[in-house]
Parts: structure tokens; sequence; C-alpha cells
């Protein structure tokens, strides 16, 4: 995407107000249900009100929305409220239906992402369009997957462009409905500082008391934007009600969330940052000389294993190990899921060491 500096132009040019807000339910469920969180949010921080009109479930047998109908009851938001609307699109024919009564923003679900075939129907039946469309994440952690399909939309000619940070799938019971993994967030970000970036905490979380503090997280991080799902009687929604919030608690929630300055121009401010940063350098230094005498350690055992014809994975020694470090982390104050994730990674590039030599 050479032209990258033209997606982050619709943001700016609209002049919304920092970050941009989605909010609204989860799944529209009825035309009055609709139209009372709408009335609800129309004074409020809300640029776009969201309502899923086809819901993609993991098992047959759920609501799966309200389908084509509610789409209208999108249109008298607008025309009630002055609010823009957003819904979810999986097919050319989800994306004809919703150009059909005007809905302002687009996005593609993270189960779409993960299918090229879905995202290039998608970006067909869009080419040229004016609305907004965002790219959540594939379900699984895979950011070639998440550029491909920003790269399709862009080929369409599509200018209004941006992704959604919504969290991945993992086997690992976690605090979270999907985890954050921040760092892929971050290299997107990195690749791409003009593509717009908003933050989805409610499925992030998928528990209302947590998508406070996911949101604050991804404003420290500079995200555009936020998409919070919010319903009148969250513990009565038909679908994800533990992850919905009320209208009051979203315009609560914008009252205390901080919202950070990209940089200080200050020049002691700088100064100090220079100084801790330098600091952070030669730590990071020392970490990867320290992981490379590591290895060289991890090949030794190699050796020996080659030469005694012992397995290469020792599960009661790795066990042991991580229980040591988790409590080792807790003094230090790193969190036990980021020991886990530092050390299995060890863990795997210490077994990859040892197969190479036992190979050889």
């Amino acid at each position: 995407m050479e032209n990258s500096k033209d997606l982050r132009r619709w943001l700016d040019d609209m002049q919304l107000p920092h970050p941009l807000v989605i909010a609204g339910p989860c799944s529209a469920e009825t035309e009055e249900q609709v139209l009372k969180i709408a009335h609800e949010l129309k004074d409020s921080d809300v640029s776009y009100y969201r309502a899923g009109i086809w819901k993609p479930r993991t098992r047959p047998g759920n609501f799966e929305g309200v389908g084509a109908i509610g789409l209208k009851w999108l249109q008298k938001v607008k025309e009630e409220t002055g609010l823009k609307t957003a819904t979810e699109v999986a097919n050319k024919n989800h994306v004809d239906l919703a150009l059909e009564h005007d809905v302002d923003l687009l996005w593609i679900g993270a189960r779409s992402t993960v299918s090229p075939f879905i995202v290039q129907e998608i970006a067909d039946a869009l080419e040229g369009t004016d609305k907004v469309v965002l790219i959540k994440n594939p379900v699984n952690p895979d950011l070639s997957l998440w550029l491909g399909a920003v790269e399709r939309l862009h080929t369409a000619n599509i200018k209004k462009l941006g992704v959604i940070h919504r969290g991945f799938s993992t086997y690992q019971k976690t605090k979270y409905r999907n985890i954050p993994e921040w760092q892929l967030a971050i290299e997107l970000q990195s690749r791409f500082p003009d593509l717009p970036l908003i933050n989805d905490p409610s499925h992030i979380t998928g528990k209302r008391d947590m998508v406070f503090d996911v949101s604050q997280t991804a404003l420290d991080l500079n995200f555009d934007g936020l998409m919070i799902e919010t319903h009148h009687d969250p513990d009565g929604a038909w679908s994800d009600a533990a992850q919905q919030v009320t209208p009051d608690t979203l315009k609560q929630m914008f009252k205390n969330l901080k919202m950070r300055k990209e940089t200080d121009e200050e020049a002691e401010y700088n100064a100090n940052l220079s100084n801790l940063r330098a600091q952070i350098d030669v730590i990071d230094n020392q970490l990867i000389d320290t992981l490379g005498k590591r290895m060289q350690v991890a090949d030794a055992i190699g050796e020996l294993k080659k030469q005694r014809n012992v397995a290469v994975l020792q599960t009661n020694r790795w066990n042991t190990i991580l229980g040591k470090m988790i409590l080792e982390g807790e003094q230090h104050g790193l969190s036990e899921e980021f020991v886990l994730r530092m050390f299995k990674a060890i863990h795997q590039e210490s077994i990859n060491h040892q197969e190479k030599i036992i190979k050889a």
C-alpha cells in the first residue's frame, strides 16, 4: 500500500472527536430496542451507531440476527437522531443491502477476514464506494492475513479504510475472551502508521467490567478509536450479554478515560525520555546476549542427548522450570501470562536448536 497516507485523510477530513467512538448493541433485536438505545446515545461522544444485522455464530441454533429488516431500523436511527450507522457484512448480498439502506460504515468480521475468498467478494461488491470500511483482525493471530484483507480492499479503490483490533482466539484459558496480542496491533501500526486503528474491548474482554481497562490501554497505545457494545438492558440481550455496557456506563467511561498526548515538546521531558530509552537499549542488548548464551548451552545439551540417544523433550524438567519462573516473575512484577509466553518461546527455540543438532 504505497499511498497509505491517503488512508488517514478520511478520518482527519471528517473532523471527528478523538477517539472515534462506535457504539450500539451487539445485535439489532427489535425496532423499539434499536431506537431506544440510539436515542440514549445521541447526545454522547458516539460518532457511529453499530448494530449487528446478520450474526455469524459458532454453532447453529443461536440467534443469527434479524436480517434485512434491521437495516430499516438503522435508517430510522439516522432520521431520528442524526447518528451515522454501522453494521457487519459477510458477503455480496449483505453489502448490496447495506448500501441500498445507506449504512455509513461497514466492517468485515473476524470470521470473514480469515477467508481471502470472502474478503475478495466483499471488496468487489464495494469497489469504489465512499463508505467507511473497517476490517477486524482474523480470529487467529496472523498479521499477514489481516494485512492481506486490507490490501484487497485498498486495491478495490476503497479510500476510507481502517482496521479493528478485537483480539485473537486461543485454546488457553485466560482472563480474556480473545487475547489482545497487543504486539500484533502495534506491529501493524508501525508498518502502516497512517491506517486508522480501532480497538474493540467488548470482544477482547467478553466481560463488561473489563471494558474500561482495555479501552484505556488502547488509548495509551494511541489507538484512533473504540468500538464498544452498548445495550439498554445488557443482561437481557439476545447475544453477547456479558460484554455489553449500558449507555449511561459508556458515557461515564468517557468521562473517566484519560486521553494521552502523542508527545510533549517540553525539553526536560524529552531529556528524561531519551535517558530512559538509552537504559532500555542497553538492557535489550544484554537480553539478546544472554539469550544467545542460553542457546549455546542448549546446543551443548543437544550434543549430549545425541551421544546418549535421549529424547529432546523432557516434560517433567520443563514443567519444573515453568513453575519456578512464574514464581520468580511475580517477585519482579511480571504477570504469569507474560512469563508463560516468554518462556514458551525460549523453550521452543531451545528445542529447535537441539533437534537441529540431533538430526545433523
